[in-house]
């Protein structure tokens, strides 16, 4: 059974920061990309960065850029998004994804609450 547990959301106030962290079972972790997305009120699901298995490739939205990073711990099966000058507009359910080719699978989210 494939579970993708998030942890570390929470309320911050603006230009502040979080670290949210996802733990992965029941897959091979090192051998799939992993990726957070987020979903605000009333909004589609968007994309916010993903990290390749070994963690030498990443990518970022253009809204987080230069103020969000990715990383995992394949030894840990856990992926990290550490979260910085965050803004009223980051909040939102913040959620972590596992791919590989066909292979997707969810966490349940963790809500992060930015207050200006």
């Amino acid at each position: 059974q494939v579970q993708l547990v998030e942890s570390g959301g929470g309320l911050v106030q603006a230009g502040g920061s979080l670290r949210l962290s996802c733990t992965a079972s029941g897959i091979p972790f090192s051998s799939y990309n992993m990726g957070w997305f987020r979903q605000a009120p009333g909004k589609e699901r968007e994309f916010v960065s993903v990290i390749s298995g070994g963690g030498g490739r990443t990518k970022f939205a253009d809204s987080v850029k230069g103020r969000f990073t990715i990383s995992r711990d394949n030894a840990k099966n856990t992926v990290y998004l550490q979260m910085n000058s965050l803004k009223p507009e980051d909040t939102a359910v913040y959620y972590c994804n596992a791919r590989r080719g066909s292979w997707d699978y969810w966490g349940q989210g963790t809500q992060v609450t930015v207050s200006s």
